[in-house]
């Protein structure tokens, strides 16, 4: 039997982790693996792809309408979806109040008791919100859980600052445990010499770009019908893109503990792909009027 790989997809908020995640499972599943979405993320949207669903029930939540997590059972918060994968979103507290990791955390927990990650397994994904590395959102981190990270990100200055943030945290662990990165998923924006900037933002940090997937509207169609590519549009180039990342993925031995940059590293790549203007000490703190003047 093989080893079931755990995998967690990090990255900036809005930059596509859900979308890439569910298009990137159900590659897998439709090439024959046998895989589970763990949606760790109070918006509980990590799975609506593959469900075809507005949203899943989450842990949280019938845990509350319940009386306890103690009172669920399995089949309450699993569900099977496109090409038999299955999902779970941990889901979280109302808006302001309470501790969103919590969900993360009794999640895991439970699904691990009540006999979710079974033996047939390939792959279980870690969908995690934004770029938050601490908490209960490191837990697929911290507690080993999952091995891999791959971080989403794009050639926008922020997303870059994230991915190295998160490769901090992943540092931060992997010296105690057996978690590393496995490389950065570049989901386009369209920036200007995005492939170039990401391979080597992932050679600065010791890792790779794992696959470049190029921006493309028919994402967008799928996403109003609430289906991945692959299910929707299967014989279009951007189905081939996903799969083709899901192949790396299955091929990859390249993981690494990273050797994030420093801020003014970063800075510095950044300048030198024309992403970030050349920095004038001069007309820091200075006013439009100080500055004409």
């Amino acid at each position: 039997m093989a080893k079931l790989r755990q995998c967690a997809i990090y990255g900036k908020g809005g930059i596509g982790k859900s979308t890439t995640t569910q298009n990137l499972v159900a590659a897998l599943a439709e090439s024959g693996k046998k895989v589970m979405i763990i949606g760790c993320d109070p918006k509980a949207d990590s799975t609506r792809l593959i469900l075809h669903a507005k949203m899943q029930n989450t842990v949280m939540q019938l845990a509350a309408d319940a009386g306890s997590v103690e009172d669920l059972e399995l089949e309450d918060v699993l569900q099977v979806g496109f090409m038999g994968i299955k999902c779970a979103e941990s889901g979280g507290p109302e808006p302001g109040v309470g501790c969103a990791g919590r969900g993360v955390i009794t999640a895991i927990n439970f699904l691990e008791e009540e006999g979710a990650y079974t033996e047939d397994l390939d792959f279980v994904f870690y969908d995690v919100l934004g770029d938050v590395v601490c908490g209960g959102f490191a837990m697929p981190i911290r507690e080993n859980k999952a091995q891999e990270i791959y971080i989403v990100c794009s050639g926008e200055m922020m997303a870059m600052y994230a991915a190295n943030n998160i490769a901090k945290g992943i540092l931060k662990y992997a010296t105690s445990g057996s978690v590393r990165l496995a490389g950065l998923i570049c989901n386009s924006r369209k920036t200007d010499r995005e492939d170039e900037l990401i391979i080597a933002l992932a050679e600065k940090i010791g890792t790779q770009m794992i696959h470049f997937v190029p921006r493309d509207n028919v994402v967008q169609h799928a996403e109003i019908r609430r289906m991945t590519v692959i299910e929707y549009d299967p014989n279009c180039q951007q189905a081939n893109e996903y799969r083709e990342l899901a192949r790396k993925i299955v091929e990859n031995k390249k993981f690494v503990i990273p050797a994030p940059c420093e801020m003014e590293e970063l800075e510095t790549l950044l300048m030198e792909f024309g992403i970030m203007d050349v920095e004038d000490e001069t007309i820091v703190g200075k006013t439009k009027e100080a500055v004409v003047a």
